[in-house]
C-alpha cells in the first residue's frame, strides 16, 4: 500500500493580535512555517478606524481569511466584514447568525471573488450526533455559505466519529475544529475523512486540540493523507510526552506505506474500541493506563502478551477485522538490559552464552502494564524478582503471578540485601514534567550492577544520572522504546521495519 499522490489540503493558522504591526509580523512567522493561508482574527485587535483594517486586508504576503466574532459588537463586525468582501479577499468567516442577518444576506450574494465560509460553534447539548450536526449543516448551507464551519466543544474523543462521518458525506466543502485535548484528532484524521483545511498553532505555541504548524509540516506531512490512508496512534492517557509520531510518520513514508500515526487521548478505552471499530483504525500503540484493561477488548491475544496480562499493541486483523493483542514491551526491554549486561560482563572479561539476568535480584518498580512485561520477562530468564509498587496489593498480585516477591513502597530505599542487583523502574517516577524526581535514592544504587528506566522523557533521567554517577551501568527508555517500536512496525505494516532508518530518527529526537 503505496503513499499516495499530494493532495490540496491547505494549511491554515489563527492570528489573535492586538495590532496591525503584530499581526503582520505573526503573518510572516506563519509563512516561515509553512501556512498555506492565514486567518486574521480581527476582533482581537484594537483600531480606531477601518482604514488600519484596510492596510493588512490589503496588502497581505498569504492568503487570508476575515474573520470577526465578537457579538458584542455587532455594527463593528458588519463593517469589517463588509469592507473585507469590497477588497476581495480570499475568504471572510462569519457565524451563523451573522449569515443570517438580512443586512449581511445581501452582500453574500452580491459578492464577486470572495468565498464565505459560515461558522457555528456547538458547546453542550449533550454528545454530537450526525442527526445534530446534520441539522446544523443544512441551516449553514442554506446561507449560500462556499465553505462551512463546525467548531465543537468534545468532552471524549469518540465524540468526534460523528465529526468525521459529516466530513465523509457534507456535498459542501467542510472544515472541522474540535476544542479541546481530546479533538486533536480532528485536524490530523480531518484530511483522510474529506476536511476543507487544518489548523495549526504559530510558534510551538500548545494550544489544546492543535497540532502545531511545524509538526504538521514536517512530522505530519497531511498532504499525502487520502482516503486510503491506514490509521494508526497511541491510546493513552496522557498522551504528550508521546515520540511515536515523530518515528512512525517518517518511517512509513520511509517505506511508501499509506499510514498516519496520531495521539489519541483515551479516557474510557472499552468505549473507544466500541466506536472506532472500522477497518480505517488499523493499528495501535496501548500506553498508560490502557495496557491491562486493554486486553479485555482484543478478540484474540499471543500467549505472551495473555500470560503477562498486558498489551501494548493492538492490529486490526484485515481479513476479518478482529482486534489482536500483541506486547513488545517483555522482549524490548528484557534484551536491552541483557545486551548491555553482556557488554560490561565481555569488558570484564566474563562473557556467558546464558542469560546474563539468570540467579540476580531484579527489583522492579512498578505493577502496571510496563511492570508487568518486565517480571514475566525477568522471570523468563531465571531472575528472582522482587516489586515495589505504591499500591501494595497490586505488586503482590503481580508476584504471585511470577513467583517472586512484594515488599512495601516505603521499604525500597534501604533494600540491598545483595551487591551486582538490577534495578528497573517500571513507574512514571521521573517522567516530564516531574523530571526531578526518582524512586531511588543516590545512595541505594550503589547496590545495583544495572539500572534500566523505562521513562523516555526525559532521556537521561535523574534516576540514569545518579546511577551512572555511583558506577552503575544505565539503559534508557529510550533502548526499550526503539526496540518496541521496531516490533510494533512490523506488526502495524505486516513486513520488515527500517531499523537503521528509526534508530538514527529516534537517537537525533531525543
Amino acid at each position: 500500500m503505496e503513499v499516495a499522490a499530494k493532495n490540496s489540503l491547505l494549511v491554515c493558522t489563527q492570528l489573535e493580535c492586538e495590532t496591525t504591526e503584530e499581526m503582520q509580523a505573526s503573518i510572516e512567522q506563519a509563512k516561515v512555517e509553512g501556512a498555506d493561508l492565514v486567518e486574521l482574527c480581527i476582533d482581537s485587535m484594537e483600531f480606531s478606524h477601518i482604514s488600519e483594517v484596510d492596510k493588512l486586508i490589503q496588502h497581505p504576503t498569504l492568503p487570508a481569511i476575515v474573520s470577526y466574532s465578537d457579538e458584542a459588537c455587532k455594527n463593528t463586525c458588519l463593517q469589517v466584514l463588509r469592507r473585507a468582501l469590497d477588497l476581495d479577499v480570499e475568504f471572510v468567516e462569519m457565524d451563523y447568525e451573522v449569515a443570517s442577518d438580512p443586512l449581511m444576506s445581501e452582500i453574500i450574494y452580491s459578492r464577486s471573488n470572495t468565498k464565505i465560509i459560515v461558522s457555528s460553534y456547538l458547546n453542550g447539548g449533550g454528545k454530537p450526533t450526525t442527526e445534530k450536526l446534520g441539522d446544523v449543516i443544512a441551516c449553514m448551507q442554506a446561507t449560500g455559505a462556499d465553505v462551512m464551519k463546525l467548531e465543537i466543544a468534545v468532552d471524549s474523543i469518540t465524540d468526534l466519529a460523528p465529526v468525521f462521518e459529516m466530513l465523509t458525506h457534507c456535498q459542501v466543502p467542510l472544515i472541522a475544529l474540535a476544542v479541546g485535548s481530546r479533538g486533536l484528532i480532528s485536524q490530523l484524521l480531518g484530511p483522510k475523512f474529506g476536511g476543507f483545511l487544518v489548523y495549526g498553532s504559530l510558534g510551538g505555541k500548545s494550544v489544546p486540540g492543535l497540532p502545531t504548524l511545524v509538526s504538521l509540516k514536517q512530522v505530519y506531512q497531511l498532504e499525502h493523507i487520502n482516503p486510503d490512508t491506514k490509521i494508526f496512534g497511541l491510546v493513552s492517557n496522557p498522551v504528550g510526552h508521546s515520540k511515536g509520531p515523530i518515528l512512525h510518520n517518517p518511517a512509513f513514508r520511509h517505506t511508501r506505506f499509506n499510514g498516519i500515526y496520531v495521539p489519541m487521548l483515551v479516557d474510557d478505552v472499552k468505549e473507544f474500541f466500541r466506536t472506532y471499530s472500522g477497518t480505517d483504525f488499523a493499528g495501535f500503540s496501548v500506553g498508560i493506563p490502557h495496557k491491562e484493561p486493554a486486553v479485555a477488548c482484543c478478540d484474540e491475544v499471543h500467549p505472551l502478551a495473555k500470560s503477562i496480562g498486558a498489551v501494548n499493541t493492538i492490529i486490526r486483523r484485515p481479513i476479518d477485522g478482529k482486534l489482536v493483542g500483541y506486547n513488545t514491551d517483555c522482549e524490548s526491554a528484557i534484551s536491552a538490559i541483557e545486551d548491555a549486561l553482556r557488554e560490561r560482563q565481555g569488558i570484564n572479561g566474563v562473557a556467558s552464552h546464558t542469560s546474563p539476568i539468570a540467579g540476580k535480584i531484579f527489583v522492579l518498580v512498578g505493577a502496571g502494564g510496563a511492570g508487568r512485561a518486565l517480571a514475566f520477562g525477568a522471570k523468563s530468564r531465571g531472575a528472582r524478582v522482587i516489586i515495589f509498587n505504591r499500591n501494595y496489593e497490586r505488586a503482590k498480585a503481580l508476584a504471585d503471578a511470577v513467583s517472586g516477591e512484594a515488599l512495601h513502597f516505603e521499604y525500597l530505599h534501604e533494600f540491598f540485601p545483595e551487591k551486582g542487583m538490577i534495578l528497573a523502574n517500571a513507574s512514571a517516577i521521573g517522567m516530564e514534567p516531574n523530571s526531578d524526581q526518582s524512586p531511588v535514592p543516590k545512595e541505594a544504587l550503589k547496590a545495583y550492577e544495572l539500572v534500566f528506566d523505562a521513562v523516555y522523557t526525559p532521556r537521561n533521567t535523574r534516576l540514569l544520572r545518579e546511577a551512572a554517577e555511583v558506577g552503575a551501568t544505565v539503559v534508557s527508555g529510550v533502548e526499550m522504546f526503539i526496540r518496541q517500536a521496531l516490533g510494533q512496525f512490523r506488526l502495524f505494516t505486516g513486513g520488515l521495519a527500517p531499523e537503521d532508518f528509526m534508530r538514527k530518527l529516534v537517537l537525533e529526537q531525543f
